[in-house]
């Protein structure tokens, strides 16, 4: 009887978890037939293309159709779709303006300037942008600034108080838990490790992040200046007024906004602007993504290609497993698609975008090597995105050509290693014992249960300046410069785009668009040509099979440290990343 029991038990969870994969799996198709599914957008009379500033910017739009169906209501604004969608609505006549509808954004101020650049170029055509939010945090309304008319909900908030940093040290925690960081390091300005080391910011950094705060802060001021017509220094005293805590008629006074109006008001606002007189008449409302759908009248096929290939988040040799999923530049892969470009007789020039604040040193090296060889068969022009810095500008160094925004953060030449020494935590808070044996001389090299001595520190200290030398060489190659010149404007220091300028880090202050044009020209194709995007992303379906449970995960653990988040991972990973690093601080903090 027991036998009989037990079969009949695993013949109904068998039909159960079999039926499970098939509603599953039926899922995915019926999803995946929406997905794929060719129909466009429905252009009508009096469309509005709708920019929701709420949520968090990305380099790179990634499709995930299934995401509002299983309640994932996190949300993120790609610049890559941003940028399309507004030169498309400049260019179809059906599209009569931008609506923005602003909200809760966070991002690099040089995505947010180069999103910025592209509404003015839009407002070339004649065509309108209104702006309408129950709240503007400071990047939200430094977009909305460009606007025609910006209003504002009469009981609204609009943040603008300027720019801080304010990194936490960790130093006297891990002390209390018996851990101690053991650091190698190049470079006065290197502040990657300090949360580590220290309890305060170095004289150093704090002078470089009043450098680069106050240089992206006087972009902000005078380019918000030049939209509402308002003089810098009135600007300058609101934002000493925290003008969040301010009463919204003050916002009407002081001319940061036109209008105070409730949703409804805005509604009508806006139809108006489109020219609707009738109240029959139906505002037609499209996202970025659908309009990013619809044919441009202006762009024509061609054979010709430029490829813009996406870089962006920190740089790795292999990719991290686990619940953190954050974007990475994996080394082994870019150097594998840098040979598909350069084997791609269609695509005649490449564009690399590079949005990051570095990682391990020898992936750059590796991409650094790829993109030399790709560029001795056609142009590669860097164009940088919010970070291009360490790492990041190793790999840019190797480029022509380099395209920056003013307030792009970069530089940062500079090495360190980091090796935790948890000696004291595991041997007298613990009360583990450790006992060796070894054949050679070096073979217990970074024992576990000792820290390391003053033969090995200085071993792996010159493995560092080696790291380092290399780098300046790497970038005194690409920039025409000797080491020494280099090592002046390197020793980590972190620079803005418009500051690189001035030393000659970068070529050009300009847009991603700007970086294409050049790279068509070089090329020689400026008068035809398209352009590609490059890696092609991975299928939504394998985003939702691989990633679903550890974004899950990932998202829990960031909701409960917040901004502790970063170097909890940081930690973690620790034994999985190069000990090598070329890299900004874990986290900038610019608030």
């Amino acid at each position: 009887m027991k036998k009989f029991f037990v079969s009949v038990f695993a013949a109904m969870m068998g039909f159960f978890l079999s039926l499970g994969i098939i509603l599953f799996l039926g899922f995915i198709m019926m999803a995946a037939a929406i997905a794929t599914s060719d129909s466009k957008p429905n252009l009508k009379d009096n469309t509005v293309l709708h920019i929701k500033l709420n949520g968090a910017v990305t380099e790179q739009a990634q499709e995930n159709p299934l995401q509002e169906l299983m309640g994932d209501q996190s949300e993120s604004i790609a610049v890559n779709q941003i940028l399309e969608a507004v030169k498309k609505a400049a260019h179809i006549d059906k599209i009569k303006g931008i609506y923005f509808e602003g909200g809760i954004l966070t991002s690099d101020p040089a995505s947010l300037q180069e999103i910025r650049k592209a509404l003015l170029e839009f407002k070339k055509s004649g065509k309108f942008i209104y702006s309408y939010a129950d709240t503007y945090t400071q990047g939200a309304y430094y977009l909305c600034s460009t606007a025609d008319k910006v209003s504002i909900n009469p009981d609204g908030l609009l943040d603008w108080h300027g720019l801080s940093s304010e990194p936490v040290f960790y130093k006297d925690l891990l002390a209390k838990l018996g851990i101690k960081m053991q650091v190698f390091k190049v470079g006065t300005f290197k502040s990657a490790v300090e949360p580590f080391t220290n309890t305060e910011m170095s004289d150093a950094n704090r002078e470089q992040v009043t450098s680069f705060l106050n240089s992206i802060w006087k972009n902000y001021v005078k380019e918000v200046s030049d939209s509402r017509k308002l003089p810098a220094d009135t600007l300058q005293a609101l934002a000493d007024r925290f003008m969040a805590l301010q009463d919204a008629t003050d916002l009407v006074k002081s001319k940061m906004v036109d209008t105070l109006v409730y949703l409804d008001g805005a509604k009508a606002t806006l139809r108006d602007f489109a020219g609707l007189k009738d109240d029959k008449d139906k505002l037609n409302l499209l996202s970025p993504a659908e309009v990013c759908q619809l044919d441009d009248p202006k762009e024509k096929d061609s054979k010709n290609k430029v490829a813009v290939y996406y870089a962006y988040g920190d740089i790795v040799d292999a990719p991290t497993q686990g619940f953190n999923q954050s974007a990475q530049i994996v080394g082994i892969k870019v150097v594998k698609d840098l040979q598909k470009l350069e084997d791609n007789e269609d695509v005649k020039a490449v564009v690399l975008r590079i949005n990051s604040g570095g990682g391990s040193a020898y992936a750059s090296e590796q991409m650094w090597h790829a993109i030399q060889k790709l560029d001795k068969k056609k142009p590669v022009i860097i164009s940088m995105g919010g970070l291009a810095a360490s790492g990041g500008y190793y790999m840019s160094s190797a480029g022509q050509y380099i395209f920056a925004e003013p307030t792009t953060l970069t530089g940062s030449i500079g090495i360190f290693g980091m090796i935790p020494d948890a000696s004291e935590l595991l041997t007298k808070k613990i009360g583990l014992k450790y006992d060796n044996v070894k054949t050679n001389k070096m073979s217990d090299f970074g024992a576990t249960g000792r820290p390391f001595n003053a033969e090995e520190s200085a071993l792996f200290q010159k493995r560092i300046e080696a790291g380092y030398a290399l780098f300046l060489k790497r970038v005194s190659q690409g920039r025409k410069k000797t080491p020494e010149q280099i090592d002046k404007i390197g020793q980590g220091r972190v620079w803005t785009g418009e500051q690189a300028l001035g030393i000659g880090l970068v070529d050009k202050l300009g847009t991603l668009d700007d970086a294409i044009a050049y790279a068509a020209k070089k090329a020689k194709i400026e008068k035809d040509y398209q352009t590609k995007e490059y890696p092609l992303s991975e299928p939504w379906y394998m985003n939702i099979l691989n990633k679903t449970k550890s974004n899950y995960y990932s998202s829990q653990i960031r909701e409960t440290l917040g901004e502790y988040y970063e170097p909890f991972m940081m930690l973690k990973g620790i034994k999985d990343n190069n000990p090598i690093q070329a890299r900004l601080p874990f986290e900038l903090n610019i608030k």
